[in-house]
């Protein structure tokens, strides 16, 4: 049996990612109106390429609660946590994500996905959410944290925990 949440980003995210094309096209137009030509415009539009292409390649696309483990897969990468591996996994509120700080991370650019400072508790997570509510945080047993923005957070984390469980008992 597998679960399966899938990403839809919210009105906000939709305009955050408008935002960063603008931002884009007024830098590349602004390298064009001051570098009529040459290498640095060739560079510069060359950089913001490739940083739009990884940005894209980041960016999630489904979570899947199958029989083993939980899958997260990006359009590009795909990140497998076994529930044997998992120390906890409990819904967030809102307001706990209020204290984080993107250190390599992609901001509203189709989502909000990569490495985090949360200052409240000074660790470093790693999220994959298409919008910033609806968390669900997962704890490893090598103390490194995950949160996934999921529709139903209740609905992810009893599963979850059940699969645990059940894992738990048949090692016993």
């Amino acid at each position: 049996m597998e679960h399966r949440y899938r990403y839809k980003p919210d009105l906000r995210t939709w305009y955050a990612t408008a935002l960063h094309v603008l931002v884009f096209a007024a830098i590349a137009v602004a390298l064009f109106l001051t570098y009529d030509g040459g290498y640095m415009l060739a560079w510069g539009v060359g950089l913001i390429i490739a940083l739009i292409a990884l940005m894209a390649l980041s960016i999630p696309r489904r979570v899947e609660l199958s029989d083993e483990s939980v899958e997260i897969y990006c359009i590009s990468d795909f990140t497998s946590i076994d529930y044997s591996e998992i120390a906890s996994v409990r819904p967030i509120d809102k307001s706990e994500a209020r204290f984080f700080v993107p250190l390599f991370a992609g901001v509203g650019f189709f989502g909000y996905y990569g490495y985090f400072l949360n200052l409240r508790k000074l660790d470093i997570v790693k999220i994959y959410a298409s919008k910033w509510c609806n968390f669900v945080e997962i704890t490893d047993i090598c103390e490194d944290k995950y949160y996934i923005s999921c529709d139903n957070p209740d609905e992810f984390t009893a599963f979850v925990e059940e699969r645990i469980g059940k894992n738990r008992e048949t090692d016993e």
